[in-house]
């Protein structure tokens, strides 16, 4: 009897390697596709094959207004001398302890990415113009990597600067003494295309984002509920514009 109970056994477990095992690895190799699905549905929404938006008010395709500041070389810069380039344009201060550092270091990562070619720029937007002169924007330059010819960092009148900020652009800039560093502004970057038009990508429910996030690191690895870095995928969209596919 025994025997018989040893064989018995040993025919269940035959038949559940046969039917069984073979299930699971069909399941384990599903997994993998689904795994390589996921990632290149990523890669995909990274490229953003969809033309970029227009940012549109009252029916009208925003572009943004005519401005003339003074930048680290004390050169006079108006908007004429981006015509023609796609550029990002942000508002800092030099001595910024918050978001700052991090939209600055963000920007250097964009800069590199097209170090080499003409028709790129950046406009950074001193909110503390009274105190970033020429010679504070120099030296921060090039204390941070700022290297682009087209990379101006501008200073000039306070009331036009933050015209130009809350009206100009919608990114809000002003002074506030309880804030660190005594002012207080908006962590986005605008993405500008060749003629002057602000551009971006849409959101997974078609609306234009509008901006893009500044201040969010470039690597961070963010949980549940907080908000995403997007340098990446403003590179993408500057490569777009640049290459006239959006």
């Amino acid at each position: 009897m025994k025997n018989y109970s040893y064989i018995g056994i040993s025919l269940v477990i035959l038949i559940f390697g046969i039917i069984v095992i073979p299930e699971i690895i069909d399941r384990v190799g599903a997994e993998k596709v689904v795994s390589s699905s996921r990632s290149d549905g990523q890669e995909e929404r990274m490229a953003s094959a969809e033309p970029l938006s227009y940012i549109l008010v009252n029916g009208e395709k925003k572009r943004i207004p005519a401005f003339e500041f003074v930048d680290q070389h004390g050169d006079t810069i108006s908007n004429k001398d981006y015509e023609g380039k796609v550029f990002i344009a942000e508002f800092f201060f030099s001595t910024c302890p918050t978001i700052c550092p991090i939209m600055k270091d963000n920007l250097v990562a964009v800069q590199n990415e097209f170090k080499s070619n003409d028709d790129f720029g950046i406009a950074s937007y001193s909110i503390d113009p009274i105190h970033d002169t020429p010679a504070v924007l120099k030296e921060y330059a090039e204390l941070n990597g700022i290297e682009h010819e087209n990379w101006h960092l501008l200073t000039g009148s306070r009331e036009d600067i933050y015209e130009l900020a809350n009206s100009g652009f919608n990114i809000y800039a002003g002074q506030n003494p309880e804030a660190e560093g005594g002012f207080e502004h908006s962590g986005y970057f605008a993405l500008i295309d060749k003629e002057g038009y602000i551009r971006s990508r849409k959101d997974k429910f078609g609306n234009p984002i509008i901006y893009y996030r500044g201040s969010v690191e470039r690597d961070k690895v963010v949980g549940a509920g907080q908000e995403e870095p997007q340098i990446d995928i403003l590179i993408q969209d500057v490569k777009n514009l640049l290459n006239d596919d959006a």
